[in-house]
């Protein structure tokens, strides 16, 4: 499955901005999808995942803030973050794999697909 990802800018903090995450190849039914970010400096850290249950897991530092949701008509995840705050800003990436269990959908390594990230800024 190819994934492109897009919706980055630049938001204010408070402010609200969607992430899409677009599938191609494959539908994303059978996968687990994940959103996963990269600050300067900093490691890759996840962020949101939709197991193929449908059950959604969030780092707890977005949780309340940020959801993520699958559009099956169009092929496309979403991540809205809401309430976002400076320290959201970094590049966000989406990923998926089909064969993923649930103990690891927080780690990165984990995934075998990827999109080639999307530029998040929060600033005022």
């Amino acid at each position: 499955v190819q994934l492109q990802a897009s919706g980055g800018g630049l938001v204010q903090p408070g402010g609200s901005l969607r992430l899409s995450c677009v599938a191609s190849g494959h539908t994303f039914s059978r996968y687990v999808v994940g959103w996963f970010r990269q600050a300067p400096g900093k490691e890759r850290e996840f962020v949101a995942a939709r197991f193929r249950s449908g059950n959604t897991y969030y780092a707890d530092s977005v949780k309340g803030r940020f959801a993520i949701s699958r559009d099956s008509a169009k092929n496309t995840v979403f991540l809205q973050m809401n309430r976002v705050e400076p320290d959201d800003t970094a590049v966000y990436y989406c990923a998926a794999d089909n064969s993923l269990i649930l103990s690891s959908i927080r780690f990165a390594s984990a995934y075998d697909h990827w999109g080639q990230g999307t530029q998040v800024t929060v600033s005022s």
